[in-house]
């Protein structure tokens, strides 16, 4: 899943999008109302459609839009740092920070005992090795 501020992103080029849309389908299915006493005019690329349905498409634009915009709100909202002032941001980075280290430093302590059962174990078998060679020589027998 993408992150917050990729999903934010997208939302808005969706929005976008939908704005166009909307528009070019407004622009491409209204009617011509007459204004006064003009006379009504007519364009041969615009595709009328019926009173109800350009209606009902409208409202349709309209919800998908406002859902779109509640959708970004949300994600604004869920951003880090939304609604937190500076002081508490520069706080927490600095908790952060402290953790990474603790962190580092654990993981340094965990490197450091791992390298000393490396070699207990390497102290290990080499005794291990070095007596099975003394019984084999003492024995008179060789793997």
């Amino acid at each position: 899943m993408a992150d917050r501020l990729t999903q934010l992103q997208n939302a808005i080029d969706q929005l976008a999008v939908q704005f166009y849309s909307a528009m070019h389908y407004l622009d491409t299915h209204h009617d011509f109302v007459p204004l006064d006493y003009e006379a009504k005019v007519s364009d041969p690329q615009v595709t009328v459609d019926d009173a109800a349905v350009f209606e009902a498409t409208k409202l349709e634009l309209a919800r998908d839009i406002m859902i779109k915009t509640r959708q970004i709100d949300l994600l604004i909202a869920s951003l880090p740092g939304a609604g937190v002032s500076e002081q508490d941001q520069l706080a927490r980075v600095r908790k952060l920070e402290q953790q990474l280290s603790d962190a580092e430093k654990e993981r340094q302590l965990w490197l450091s005992r791992r390298k000393e059962l490396l070699q207990k174990c390497d102290s290990v078998i080499l005794q291990l090795a070095q007596r099975k060679t003394e019984i084999d020589t003492a024995s008179g027998t060789t793997s």
